[in-house]
């Protein structure tokens, strides 16, 4: 298991070796790419039913908080994403993720995670959501554990003054891969409903009761 972690950390996305570059590159759009038709394939066939959609409004910018294992319902809806500013783990596996977003619109995108300069990552974010930009945040991600939320979305609310608004999906038929997310796949002609809560806006005075009640609200 650590000779696997080791070997996938082994470099950040932007250090491979010039040799290695042109895999990198086949590999990061060659599934990206089938990864959107996937996506588009999805959302073409499905009945989707958006609930407080009121709360996506574009003249105001949101910290969007869904589990990790909901991520590809939410490519599957949202395949229009704009004026976003996204956080990803920076090492060289996760290239797929990185065209992925841009293939959907994500105008920026911040390399950073725990241990990856975070910190730094974090701050850039916060900036970005000060100037007008919405986020999505994983906050159990980038490795679990599962529905396990980690404070970093409460920070950069809190930081940026932007608010939260929590992300819940439902799918039926989904597929359910085995791995550390336990991650749903729709499938075409599936039933997707997303629900959009209220607008949580976390302060200093609130900060530990909103860490209880966001868990219960992403279901």
């Amino acid at each position: 298991m650590k000779m696997s972690e080791s070997f996938l950390s082994r470099y950040h996305v932007n250090e491979v070796p010039l040799p290695l570059k042109p895999l990198l590159y086949l590999y990061g759009y060659g599934i990206a790419a089938l990864s959107f038709l996937y996506f588009a394939l999805v959302h073409a066939t499905s009945r989707i039913e958006i609930y407080g959609r009121e709360q996506t409004e574009p003249d105001r910018n949101s910290v969007f908080c869904l589990w990790h294992t909901n991520i590809c319902l939410y490519f599957s809806v949202f395949l229009k994403i704009r004026n976003h500013a996204w956080l990803q783990h920076p090492s060289w596996y996760i290239k797929t993720s990185h065209v992925l977003l841009k293939y959907l619109g994500v105008r920026k995108i911040i390399l950073g995670s725990s241990g990856h300069s975070g910190k730094e990552a974090a701050d850039r974010l916060v900036d970005y959501l000060k100037n007008g930009y919405s986020t999505v945040i994983l906050p159990d991600g980038p490795n679990g554990p599962p529905l396990h939320l980690k404070k970093g979305v409460l920070h950069i609310s809190l930081q940026s003054g932007i608010p939260i608004i929590p992300v819940r999906f439902k799918a039926i038929p989904h597929l359910v891969v085995p791995n550390w997310d336990y991650r749903k796949w729709p499938l075409p002609f599936s039933c997707i409903t997303v629900r959009f809560g209220n607008a949580i806006h976390v302060s200093k005075s609130n900060f530990a009761s909103v860490e209880n009640k966001l868990s219960e609200l992403l279901g």
